[in-house]
């Protein structure tokens, strides 16, 4: 994995030292709230309902042992003892007290951490997919490339007060793993028939008040100009970006206002001022970053890994292994998801600092000492010998990270919600809890299948319920909290929206109304079709009459 050079070192440095000059004033009173606001969001800093909450920035997912021991010691010492992964591949610490904040900064600079430009009107994280170089349907490992990206926007000042935020995703595989189609820039990797490395960009993708699908607005871009095409796209929105309107200041706004064959005129002039300037990379800049993204040092293994009789016949490490675990691009090796949805014990993405310095021991002793971060909010460990799985899944079930769960409905992605957030309509965790306290049958479970769903508390869409086969919302109703469901929606290359299906929930009646999905799903699919095709199919009248017709029921 990359590591800082001396300009990286030297200016995380100098942000923590005036980050701390900042507090101090702040607490001093010499700054107002008003005026210490932009200044904490420039450091990943948010004021929520209870305390202040820091949100660290892990690139494109990737992590050490030392840096997760990092975070383990920061959840243990700084917060409450765990953290909340993020759908952008990041962390957050939701208990933090203001004074201790440019401390707990200078120990993440210490093992090559920050917090910087994970929040504000700035180009925020750039993400990719978890299995990001151990995939097998991948053309290459696209992190060079995602890290080359964060270099070049990390208090990149012509881009540090955008019109909003601005975020980038990035893919090379054949499976779109990082939704690269609701980014307000999405890459994917692909070669010609010559093998040539080119781009298909897309842009004006977003969740959100106003959920757009990113339209494609070039194809065959060479990947040497990757950051001179970006840098065009950002000029273009940042002259013509509203900023007399946060809720109409979106890229995806402006795509829709001017039209994508506007919009792509005025980047292709702006390009073609710079394409061919200091932006343009170069074949040593390119093999410079990617050096630190050199595969470890493999064994030569066999594929398949046979087994002793006994464990053949565990039914919970078979169901494990036909959930969690991930063909590798090196035989005899494999990736494992570790899911942090146990069910109902534990919110869904949260992890303790005790997990965190177990999956850091894991990955030392059963790979190569690297962590990923998955955008459904699970960790990863992308090089595990197989003959290692069985010793990995009983110290994960020991740890409560074994739930053979990932892909299926109770595999929740959620927001914190207004237990935390301070923009929250809704609490978004007891919703999740209700919903899994429902479905813990792992085999029902299993018998449904292949099945998103994703909560959010508000219209921000951190849960990017939008793209969830089930969506949850929560909404407010004269001060009481409500939940809207929608239907059919779905990530990856045939990336859809869900739609409403009618009138909003009350909270205790959702886990309820989710069964009545289900359960007109499982009677309408045809054989293995999955959730979002028989929506396409059927459409929405289907659902809606179990679910209101049940409602109107007396009881």
């Amino acid at each position: 994995m990359y590591h800082y050079d001396e300009y990286d070192h030297a200016l995380v440095r100098e942000r923590v030292a005036q980050f701390r000059d900042q507090v101090e004033r702040r607490i001093s009173g010499e700054l107002s709230e008003e005026e210490f606001l932009p200044l904490r969001l420039q450091n990943g800093l948010y004021l929520q309902k209870h305390a202040y909450m820091l949100r660290v920035a892990i690139p494109y997912g990737t992590l050490s042992s030392r840096q997760l021991r990092t975070l383990a010691h920061i959840a243990r010492v700084h917060d409450r003892g765990y953290g909340h992964l993020t759908t952008r591949q990041n962390i957050q610490f939701n208990w933090i007290d203001l004074a201790q904040v440019p401390d707990i900064l200078e120990q993440l600079a210490a093992v090559e951490m920050h917090a910087i430009q994970t929040s504000g009107n700035c180009v925020r994280n750039v993400t990719t997919e978890a299995f990001a170089g151990v995939a097998a349907d991948e053309l290459l490992d696209p992190r060079p490339l995602a890290e080359i990206l964060r270099q070049w926007s990390t208090v990149n000042p012509e881009f540090l007060f955008l019109p909003r935020k601005f975020k980038i995703a990035l893919c090379a595989a054949g499976e779109d793993r990082a939704a690269v189609q609701v980014h307000d820039i999405g890459l994917q990797v692909y070669r010609d028939a010559d093998g040539e490395l080119l781009l298909r960009v897309l842009v004006g993708g977003g969740l959100g008040r106003t959920p757009i699908i990113g339209v494609r607005i070039r194809d065959g871009l060479p990947w040497r100009h990757l950051l001179s095409y970006v840098e065009a796209i950002l000029r273009v929105y940042n002259r013509h970006g509203r900023r007399d309107n946060k809720y109409k200041a979106r890229i995806k706004i402006l795509v829709k206002a001017l039209g994508i064959e506007a919009f792509a005129r005025e980047v292709e002039a702006e390009w073609l001022q710079i394409k061919d300037g200091p932006a343009e990379l170069t074949v040593e800049e390119y093999q410079r970053v990617a050096t630190y993204f050199q595969p470890p040092q493999y064994a030569m293994l066999e594929e398949g890994v046979i087994y002793p009789d006994a464990v053949l016949h565990d039914p919970a490490f078979e169901r494990w292994l036909s959930r969690n675990v991930h063909p590798h691009k090196v035989s005899g090796y494999a990736s494992v998801v570790l899911s942090t949805k146990p069910g109902a014990a534990l919110p869904p993405g949260d992890v303790t600092s005790a997990q965190m310095v177990a999956v850091a021991d894991w990955a030392e002793a059963f790979g190569f000492g690297e962590i990923r971060v998955a955008h459904e909010q699970n960790l990863v460990l992308p090089d595990v010998r197989q003959a290692d799985l069985y010793r990995l899944w009983q110290l994960a079930s020991e740890a409560g990270l074994a739930t053979p769960n990932i892909g299926l409905l109770s595999d929740i992605i959620a927001c914190p919600g207004g237990d935390y957030c301070s923009l929250a309509n809704a609490k978004s965790i007891p919703i999740a809890q209700g919903i899994q306290q429902r479905f813990e049958d792992l085999d029902y479970l299993h018998d449904i299948g292949e099945l998103s769903l994703n909560i959010s508390g508000c219209m921000n869409a951190c849960g990017h319920h939008h793209i969830g086969n089930i969506g949850i919302l929560g909404v407010d109703k004269n001060g009481s909290e409500w939940y809207q469901i929608t239907l059919g929606g779905a990530q990856g290359h045939g990336a859809a929206l869900g739609k409403v299906i009618g009138p909003s929930f009350g909270a205790d009646e959702v886990p309820a109304v989710i069964e009545r999905i289900i359960e007109t799903y499982l009677q309408q699919r045809g054989e293995g079709e999955p959730f979002a095709d028989t929506c396409a199919r059927i459409g929405l009248e289907p659902f809606k009459q179990r679910v209101y017709r049940a409602q109107e029921q007396p009881a």
